[in-house]
């Protein structure tokens, strides 16, 4: 499937909250087109995308899948994005390659924790969307309400371009109302009350529109589509359609707007100027994904600008290492089909590199360049691990989850020699876990999960003086520096209020790599600290014995004994919690929630089912799935996104 049109070429993502239904859009859509013949059901574990055996023993999407299709003469590379929060970092990967996206939500339940994460990181990377409003044809669903807590939480102008037939279980379609046809004769004032609402909305936002409105009374569809195409590309307008997808509902416009709104590779704004979207320029891509199996190691990239060929030798410009292109691979979830080359725009996987790793460059030699890599989370949960077998060979196996997933950090406990794995969340290290059982063989024996403190200062110190004087055979070394200590809003600052040129301006940049050292471990547990303001008020030299690297030592020192003078306080992180119980075991969960020390924030309750929304100690929630299933006779289930840190007890 190939065209040499880069205008015809759609690559974007599905994102949602858990169980919105992303995974079963991506196979309606994929069978709409033709790209598979029977439709898979995420019940029955026979979705194209979920193909791995946790997702289909968990009924969950845990990595991202790449899929490609056809469409009206264009060429649609998808990627179905995991929804729960433990696998952001999975979303955050993806989001970094994709063009634009479609942003799924729950007819019932609109907005979720998760839908309001994965859109984060989407306006963090810029990336066009349009909104379908999924299962309509559920008992409750509302599209009006699902649009207004879009409104609420997310965007402020959706522009809702359908209008549904019928409702809950008596869903049928959808209204066109940009060009409406075979309209119910029931529906067809309101669909004419819509379709002026829109072009009121679409008039207030574009130029084009809004002439057109005021010369005319009305906007024409022709003008309508192309002002929510513009709109929809700079961020100022989200499109919204609607649809049950389960039921083949609203999927064929679906694909019509995707053609029609969202931008193609040649559309956006190039990585950088000297790359543009062009196969004719020198080769950039970025390695987003890395699959190590037992049988080879397959590299994800996506192609920005030039041509890849297979036998091709490229760049890995963070290392300056040189790899081979073997063979380059067309991806169809755990399917590939294999070409002889890849041209700007392109998302491929790659056999040959044996080292390039998430996040680098590959590019031509000739022409290096360096691109800016995704943002990798920082680990909150951690468990010791230890092979079971004498013979099991733990350390390469774990090398290997970390090489698949950035996320996941491996280290040496340097108090007890414990080997420990830290990840974004209890369900993301169980997931790794099994991976080794399932994926290596490996028996391990998993401790109880810690959490990752952090320390920070609550009352500082002013004047600390320090010196460092070191005397060795030849040159010195020789600092004394002066620092104030106090409290800052959140992370680090460093500040230098050093006059008259008493400390050179290269080693006040050394005393600040030396205070960013010292941070790594606090006073009170050798937990990073955070949240402290460090200034530079006065220090002095020695004409032959001062260097960077004693100032960079006074810096760690100095900080780390200001530390100790000042009055510590020990954070834990925290999780927004959302939980949905039968509304006659709200008084149970309620009551759970607060013995861990949980702070409740509101509570609704809508048709039977209550909602509760509550701050929790992460902490406090390992093992609550169970907990809360058990208490609710399986009926309950939550949904819990990092909150920040606060004070632990």
């Amino acid at each position: 499937m190939r065209t040499s049109n880069l205008g015809h070429v759609r690559n974007l993502g599905i994102l949602a909250h858990v169980d919105a239904g992303k995974t079963t859009v991506t196979e309606r859509i994929l069978h709409l087109t033709g790209a598979t013949h029977k439709q898979g059901e995420v019940h029955d574990g026979t979705t194209v995308t979920d193909f791995d055996p946790q997702e289909r023993d968990r009924g969950i999407t845990i990595f991202a899948a790449a899929v490609t299709c056809a469409w009206d003469g264009h060429r649609i590379t998808l990627i179905d994005t995991p929804g729960h929060v433990d696998f952001t970092d999975e979303v955050e990967r993806s989001l970094r390659v994709l063009d634009g996206a479609i942003a799924v939500f729950d007819g019932v339940a609109g907005v979720e924790p998760q839908s309001e994460t994965v859109w984060r990181q989407a306006d963090r990377h810029g990336v066009p969307r349009i909104a379908f409003v999924n299962k309509l044809d559920r008992a409750g669903a509302d599209l009006d309400a699902a649009v207004e807590s879009i409104r609420r939480r997310l965007h402020p102008a959706p522009l809702v371009v359908q209008l549904p037939i019928g409702r809950e279980d008596g869903f049928t379609g959808v209204v066109d109302l940009l060009r409406p046809h075979d309209v119910p004769d029931e529906l067809k004032e309101e669909a004419h009350r819509r379709r002026r609402l829109l072009e009121e909305a679409v008039a207030e936002l574009h130029p084009l529109a809004l002439d057109e409105f005021c010369a005319a009374g009305t906007v024409s569809a022709e003008t309508l589509e192309k002002a929510l195409r513009d709109l929809t590309r700079i961020g100022d307008g989200l499109v919204v359609l609607c649809g049950a997808a389960y039921r083949d509902r609203g999927i064929e416009p679906l694909l019509d707007a995707v053609v029609a709104y969202l931008p193609s590779p040649s559309d956006v704004t190039p990585v950088r100027a000297d790359r543009p979207a062009d196969p004719a320029a020198p080769l950039a891509a970025l390695v987003f994904k890395v699959v190590a199996t037992t049988t080879g190691r397959l590299t994800s990239v996506r192609v920005y600008s030039g041509t890849l060929r297979k036998g091709d030798q490229v760049l890995d410009a963070g290392t300056g290492r040189t790899e081979r292109i073997a063979r380059i691979l067309r991806v169809q979830a755990d399917r590939f089909s294999e070409v002889d080359s890849a041209v700007a725009g392109d998302i491929v996987a790659l056999a040959g590199p044996k080292a390039a790793r998430v996040g680098a460059t590959l590019c031509a030699p000739g022409a290096p360049v360096l691109l800016e890599p995704p943002v990798t989370a920082d680990p909150v949960v951690s468990v010791a691990v230890e092979a079971r077998r004498n013979g099991d060979r733990l350390a390469p196996a774990l090398a290997w989850l970390a090489e698949e997933d950035p996320s996941l950090v491996v280290r040496t406990d340097p108090e007890n020699g414990q080997t420990v794995l830290s990840g974004l969340g209890e369900l993301h290290l169980e997931v790794a876990v099994e991976k080794l059982r399932r994926g290596r063989g490996l028996e391990v024996a998993v401790g109880r999960p810690q959490v990752a403190y952090r320390e920070t200062v609550v009352r500082g110190v002013s004047g600390l003086v320090y010196r460092h004087v070191k005397q060795d055979s030849g040159a010195g070394q020789f600092a004394h520096v002066v620092l104030d200590v106090e409290p800052f809003d959140d992370g680090f600052e460093f500040a230098s209020a050093i006059v008259g040129g008493r400390v050179p301006r290269e080693y006040v940049r050394a005393v600040e790599a030396g205070c960013r050292d010292a941070l790594s471990d606090g006073p009170l547990g050798g937990h990073p600290v955070t949240g402290v303001r460090v200034t530079l008020v006065d220090g002095a030299t020695h004409v032959k014995d001062s260097s960077e690297l004693a100032f960079r030592a006074a810096g760690r020192f100095g900080l780390r004994e200001a530390l100790r003078a000042s009055e510590m306080r020990l954070l834990e992180p925290i999780a927004s919690v959302v939980v949905t119980v039968p509304d006659d075991a709200v008084g149970g969960v309620l009551g759970d929630l607060a013995a861990r020390r949980g702070r409740v924030a509101g509570s609704a309750v809508r048709s039977g089912t209550a909602v509760v929304t509550a701050t929790v100690p992460l902490a406090e929630l390992f093992g609550y799935a169970n907990r809360l299933r058990s208490r609710t006779q399986g009926r309950g289930t939550f949904t819990a996104r990092p909150a920040g840190y606060a004070p632990a007890p």
